[in-house]
């Protein structure tokens, strides 16, 4: 500091010497006290004297003589004014410095110049044209190596991906699957996927832009996708179908059984026993010592088999927002780990680091060992065991509407017989696990004393409590949210739609069900005279294609449209071929906009939070369609670079 302040009477002296100088002074010893002082500089011993007395020169230094009012007015605007302060200016770092915090620094001696500039080097030293014309063999105005060109580069290169895309789908007829989430700066993002069926007969649903909206209102999601399918000039008329926020997943079968008081509250005690159970590596490793232990007694006891990869200890899962089936794996972890958990709940009664994790220790304990809180464990373990396999089908990428509503017929029909059938399986099952585990069994003919409304005069038994208002209530809620989001008219879409299915050598095949799909459900794709030539096209093709031996193992809708295509049969029979092409674009799911928002958390994360919306939809569309990245001609890319505007020097 002594250096410091010598620089500085040094440099006052140098330039202010027939001045009077205002300075504002802090006294370090006398605490945050702060006073202008007026100092002649005639003399150079008194300024020595100020600032061994003072200490610490802080703010604002002026020359020259004005009014005080004046004066005064400019010491606190300068006083306002942080960035003036001496303190932040010594403190300021130089860019270099600021690079090199930031983890890279672009100068020619550093070992770490950041990705970008790396590559560069790394593919000079592969070719030598290239090693000639980069970097500091450039021209020192064109290296072309700044954030802003390689943003320029990158949107054209996204940009030539869409226009891929673009014309992969031609006039072809798609819809569009959209999803919201909030990326890692708390923006509000719009995924749209396309989907469509390509030329050579695949389904495809490639990810295609990512947009920020200011609300999720549908006037907003109108018009932001209106505006991105206009300017990749893709016809809004083409489009067949609409898909949002996952139709018909666990989130959404959660999200019905939770309408249930009961199972909100036992899916809010699960998550708590959850978070209880992992709040340290201290707890983690309790829970894998209380698993050792019981598994050896049950191995001793022979209740366990041993073997190749059996018996292994695991951890209790958290239930994910937008990851459906992990409700299902949260509910099986605290099954099978039911006794270590609670002797880690027992030992944080007693051990927990605060009044209050040892307070909901045993709030959760005494959960756990409830008959209501196992019951409806076990319940919907049952219930979620026979809906896993749809939740499953659903986030399939490329999954047809056939095999899905199949999914959902077979899931309702299951939850009817659980409801019909399974109450006396599960209360014997409840018996023996309450007897191993020491939890007293109500008597179900007894009174039930739980919280009712006033004007709720009637009593009710325990049994009646159980059997409906938890068990049939909680199906009944399951079966409603299927049947909403699979209504009459999709079941009917459903039933006309599996006339055209390959299975069993066209057992389905129907002509009136497919002329009534087609009438029905497409009557801007197929006019009158359309109609007439559909029926006689089915006729033929009814005697023609069951009997081609290229058909004979196909099972889906899917592959009968690429079967089609690969015999050439689709000109033929065009108008068949585009009502398959209808009914596979239709959308059943939101899987590919959910794992575009897993993209986007690696894409744009915690130290890249400030990254530009254009930017960020660019990398995406980069990072999640890679395999079309790799048929992109480089040198268009060059050449649409070099166009967009005047370069110093020519790229190629």
């Amino acid at each position: 500091m002594s250096n410091l302040l010598l620089n500085l009477k040094e440099s006052l002296l140098l330039n202010f010497k027939e001045s009077n100088l205002m300075i504002l002074l802090f006294n370090g010893n006398q605490g945050s006290a702060f006073r202008f002082v007026n100092i002649p500089l005639i003399n150079e011993m008194r300024l020595d004297e100020r600032i061994s007395k003072q200490g610490h020169i802080n703010l604002f230094i002026k020359r020259g003589a004005q009014s005080p009012h004046n004066d005064a007015v400019e010491y606190v605007n300068g006083l306002k004014n942080v960035t003036w302060h001496i303190d932040k200016v010594i403190n300021a770092q130089t860019t270099e410095e600021i690079q090199k915090n930031r983890g890279h620094d672009e100068y020619e001696d550093s070992k770490n110049r950041g990705n970008f500039i790396e590559l560069i080097k790394f593919m000079a030293k592969l070719r030598v044209d290239i090693d000639d014309v980069v970097l500091e063999k450039a021209p020192k105005n064109a290296k072309y190596t700044s954030l802003m060109i390689q943003k320029e580069i990158l949107h054209i290169f996204a940009n030539k991906m869409r226009n891929k895309i673009r014309d992969e789908v031609k006039d072809a007829k798609f819809s569009i699957l959209v999803d919201e989430a909030k990326d890692e700066s708390n923006r509000e993002q719009m995924a749209i996927v396309l989907r469509f069926v390509d030329v050579d007969g695949f389904l495809r649903e490639p990810f295609f832009e990512i947009v920020h909206i200011s609300d999720t209102t549908a006037a907003t999601l109108k018009q932001e996708i209106s505006n991105v399918l206009f300017r990749f000039n893709l016809q809004i008329q083409n489009m067949r179908g609409q898909g949002y926020d996952g139709a018909s997943n666990m989130h959404a079968l959660v999200a019905a059984a939770q309408d249930e008081i009961s199972i909100w509250e036992f899916l809010s005690k699960l998550t708590c026993i959850v978070n209880l159970v992992s709040v340290s590596p201290k707890c983690h490793q309790e829970l894998q010592s209380a698993q050792a232990i019981e598994i050896a007694n049950m191995v001793a006891t022979g209740e366990r088999e041993t073997g190749r990869a059996a018996n292994q200890m695991g951890s209790l899962h958290r239930a994910g927002a937008t990851h459906w089936s992990s409700h299902y794996d949260s509910i099986c972890s605290l099954i099978d780990m039911y006794s270590a958990t609670c002797i880690v709940l027992s030992s944080l009664v007693v051990e927990g680091s605060s009044q209050t994790i040892r307070g909901q220790a045993g709030g959760a304990l005494k959960a756990m060992k409830s008959f209501e809180f196992l019951f409806i464990l076990h319940l919907m373990n049952k219930i979620m065991k026979i809906t896993d396999l749809l939740c499953k089908a659903l986030q399939h990428k490329s999954v047809d509407i056939l095999n899905a509503m199949e999914k959902v017929l077979n899931t309702k029909a299951l939850l009817q017989t659980l409801r019909k059938q399974g109450w006396d399986n599960l209360i014997m099952f409840m018996a023996s696990i309450c007897t191993e585990n020491g939890i007293d069994i109500p008597d179900m003919d007894a009174r039930y004393k739980g919280v009712r409304s006033c004007k709720e005069k009637d009593h009710i038994s325990i049994k009646h409590y159980y059997h409906i208002d938890i068990f049939n209530a909680t199906i009944d809620r399951q079966l409603m949210e299927l049947n909403s989001r699979f209504n009459e008219g999709a079941v009917e879409l459903l039933t006309l739609s599996m006339a055209l299915e390959p299975r069993n050598s066209f057992k389905s095949f129907k002509i009136d069900d497919i002329c009534r799909l087609a009438s029905k459900f497409y009557p801007d794709d197929f006019t009158n005279q359309d109609m007439h030539h559909l029926r006689s096209q089915l006729q033929h093709y009814e005697i023609d294609v069951p009997h081609h031996h290229k058909f004979h193992n196909m099972s889906t809708i899917s592959e009968l449209c690429r079967g089609l295509i690969e015999t050439e049969k689709q000109e033929d029979y065009y108008l068949i071929d585009r009502l398959i092409c209808l009914v596979l674009t239709l959308p059943v799911s939101t899987a590919t906009t959910k794992r575009a928002f897993s993209a986007m958390k690696l894409v744009k994360f915690a130290i890249r939070n400030k990254m530009g919306d254009e930017f960020l939809a660019d990398s995406m569309v980069l990072y999640i369609e890679k395999e079309i990245a790799e048929n992109i001609d480089l040198d268009s890319i060059i050449d649409d670079f070099y166009f967009m505007k005047n370069r110093r020097t020519k790229l190629q």
